[in-house]
């Protein structure tokens, strides 16, 4: 295909290694309108979380240090390796996982994990009228999940932080004014809600809202204001501690789908 041939492209998946890179590259050139499909292109989605790693890090634990795996050898993936036929090559495995449009220029964003049907069938109908927004647009409302969350809403405030386990029963109200992790506030809506309607929590794949920088940075601010963290002044640094100890894997909880995209996308290996 002659480049820009492509009237539109979805591209669904983060950049984690030299092939994916590659392949965002070239569908960019051969695509007159490129749109980010789904968490993982959007905002890195859940293989993100492997920032808090590296290359080596991630095949020690795959490879090597894994009770399930067996290899006495310690053999790892390699570039290329030789054998009597010749060369065999993989593609490169990154350090860091990128977005796409960390990557290469993206038109249009379509967010999800996945998109619901609803959010697909209003990109492609306004694609094949000619109703696009303008570009660099997330093709997804301009509201938050909670917009769209059959509970209503009140003045929040929890002593204690539970895991959705630890909940006897889930009543018919606000998650989080029942102590369990919802980020709503800080997602996107377009989905209808349908985790809380099932009274599950919104665990974020719909990314961060309308101008907000930060999707884990801003579910930290609603955290801190229901769990009375705005009288910090007044409570010792261990009562602090205790409240934010609550919080199981705060970086898998408020950035299960974001951290390549976050303020901060990567730990820093030393």
């Amino acid at each position: 295909m002659d480049d820009g041939h492509i009237d539109v492209c979805f591209f669904n998946g983060a950049i984690r290694n030299s092939e994916q890179r590659e392949m965002a590259h070239l569908l960019r050139r051969k695509s007159k309108v490129l749109v980010a499909f789904g968490s993982c292109a959007v905002t890195g989605g859940i293989p993100g979380l492997a920032n808090m790693s590296d290359r080596k890090g991630v095949f020690e634990t795959v490879y090597l240090d894994n009770e399930s795996t067996e290899n006495p050898e310690g053999i790892v993936p390699q570039p290329s390796s030789e054998v009597k036929e010749g060369t065999l090559t993989l593609p490169e495995f990154y350090d860091t996982v990128d977005t796409l449009d960390q990557t290469v220029e993206v038109d249009y964003y379509l967010p999800g994990c996945p998109p619901s049907t609803d959010l697909i069938l209003n990109a492609v109908t306004a694609i094949i009228k000619g109703e696009l927004p303008p570009k660099g647009s997330v093709i997804a409302p301009d509201k938050s999940v909670c917009d769209e969350c059959r509970f209503e809403r009140s003045e929040k405030s929890i002593t204690a932080v539970k895991r959705i386990y630890e909940v006897e029963k889930i009543e018919d109200r606000c998650l989080l004014e029942q102590g369990i992790i919802c980020l709503g506030p800080a997602t996107r809506g377009g989905c209808g809600a349908v985790c809380p309607n099932a009274n599950m929590p919104c665990t974020g794949c719909g990314g961060p809202t309308p101008n907000s920088l930060d999707q884990g940075g801003k579910m930290i601010s609603a955290l801190a204001s229901i769990l009375g963290l705005e009288g910090e002044d007044k409570m010792t640094d261990e009562e602090v501690d205790a409240l934010i100890d609550q919080v199981a894997d705060p970086l898998g909880t408020l950035y299960k789908y974001g951290l390549p995209a976050a303020l901060i996308k990567r730990r820093v290996m030393k």
